[in-house]
């Protein structure tokens, strides 16, 4: 089956950037992203491709080619629905907060919606592809829910994750290490496949794209993520035995990385992952093998998290005890608030726990990010709920500049890696701080020797 008509329900972090590279390269398909939320469509039409809502390096520029052309975001979900050949689940699903797997399983609510709004709408058959991050058989539920409350109307489901790295996901999408395609073994799921594999093999080298059982895919993405943070969570580890033994680090980072079965990416030490998945994926991961009673592998890969949320807290526990051990009433500028660099996304970011910490402490924050506005710091901090709105709002600022951020502070936590922080004038910055002067670099992005040469108190990660 050919396809001409493709509809994404979802114009968040995946489904946007994914549909304007799929009709940036399909121009003889119409791409269509809906959303129920009007702002954020709203947004994605702005006639300023600059105001999408979403920051990623030249995700603008796709935009700005194919929007209007073959490329649509729209409210109308069900009209989108109807007209499409293939339709997209690109929704958030969250971690439950609630009943049965709360703090661990993944919330299918919207999911399960997706599949019965198109179930009510669908009047011939449909390919529909799960792009948001799933447990596995969440293939078997959706093709239940629409086998059974659809009109006669034949359904394939197909598994499609994605493996976007956010900040680069636009040079990730254009060349991907792989396209993972998962569906039935049957003939018509095996069609199925072809169809979407026929999608990706417009720009995509038809050797990139892998096919598997859905089950497979599924687990697949899980898998990706909990092996990555992994790695992370492995060298944060090191780098507390580094602090204290004297090694560094880097070097030692440096030193394995060299060793080709285990290669030098993800071994950056640093304050702690954060982003929509790694976090998200483990505990789903860590939820499935409980259910099965895996008690041991779920152990193996809760302790992952536990060593990322160790190394938040022991970041935010190390300016406190430099600092005389109180920060009550004492400026401390906060460098970043994303999860990490080129991307305006805060979700889970380290930043939201150090803050919260700090702010526990009762000291004065000021926050500069070049693309996260005040009103998200204050909602990211509201959602965990430790105080007042208001409490917060005594504790934390914003600023437009990092100088404006600096000035009369008694400490700076380096909390993003933008690029932009490697080339301040690291000395005027100095001359208009409270002495000493602390840096408390949780990228470690700066170069140590150089910073106490001007005079600061400098404070990495794992040396």
């Amino acid at each position: 089956m050919s396809i001409t008509k493709i509809c994404c329900i979802g114009a968040g972090y995946v489904g946007g950037p994914t549909m304007a590279v799929i009709a940036q390269k399909c121009p003889q398909i119409q791409v269509t992203v809906v959303d129920l939320n009007q702002e954020r469509i709203a947004a994605w039409n702005d006639a300023d491709v600059n105001k999408i809502p979403i920051y990623e390096p030249g995700l603008a520029e796709v935009v700005a080619e194919a929007r209007g052309r073959n490329l649509f975001f729209s409210t109308d979900v069900e009209k989108a629905i109807d007209e499409a050949e293939m339709i997209f689940i690109s929704v958030n699903t969250p971690t439950k907060t609630y009943g049965k797997g709360k703090g661990m399983a993944a919330d299918l609510k919207y999911i399960e919606l997706c599949a019965r709004q198109i179930a009510k709408v669908a009047k011939d058959n449909k390919i529909v592809v799960e792009k948001s991050t799933l447990p596995v058989r969440t293939a078997e539920a959706l093709k239940s829910i629409l086998d059974h409350t659809g009109n006669g109307v034949q359904f394939q489901i197909l598994s499609n994750p994605e493996f976007l790295a956010e900040g680069t996901a636009v040079s990730d999408l254009l060349a991907p290490d792989r396209i993972l395609i998962g569906g039935d073994t049957t003939p018509e799921g095996q069609q199925a496949i072809q169809s979407l594999v026929a999608v990706y093999a417009n720009w995509v080298p038809q050797e990139k794209i892998l096919t598997t059982n859905v089950w497979s895919s599924e687990l697949s993405k899980l898998t990706a993520n909990a092996f990555l943070a992994q790695r992370i969570s492995s060298i944060n580890a090191m780098s507390e035995l580094c602090e204290q033994t004297g090694a560094d680090v880097n070097e030692v980072a440096r030193a394995i990385g060299m060793d080709s079965r285990i290669g030098p990416k993800f071994l950056k030490a640093s304050v702690g992952f954060g982003g929509s998945c790694f976090q998200k994926d483990i505990l789903n991961l860590v939820y499935i093998a409980k259910s099965y009673g895996l008690h041991a592998v779920a152990d193996y890969w809760e302790q992952v998290i536990i060593m990322n949320d160790h190394q938040k807290r022991r970041f935010s526990n190390k300016i406190v005890q430099t600092l005389y051990n109180t920060v009550a009433d004492k400026k401390i500028a906060l460098l970043g608030w994303a999860f990490k660099k080129d991307t305006n996304d805060t979700r889970e970011s380290a930043a939201i726990y150090v803050a919260d910490d700090l702010i526990n402490e009762e000291a004065q924050l000021t926050v500069y990010d070049p693309k996260v506005s005040f009103g998200k710091i204050l909602t990211d901090l509201e959602y965990l709920g430790s105080r007042t709105p208001a409490k917060n709002e005594e504790h934390i600022a914003a600023a437009t500049t990092a100088y404006e951020a600096c000035e009369n502070a008694h400490a700076i936590a380096i909390l993003t890696e933008w690029d932009e922080f490697r080339s301040y004038d690291w000395q005027k910055i100095y001359d208009s701080m409270q002495k000493p002067a602390f840096v408390f670099d949780g990228r470690n992005i700066l170069n140590p020797d150089e910073m106490k040469a001007i005079g600061f108190v400098y404070l990495g990660i794992g040396a």
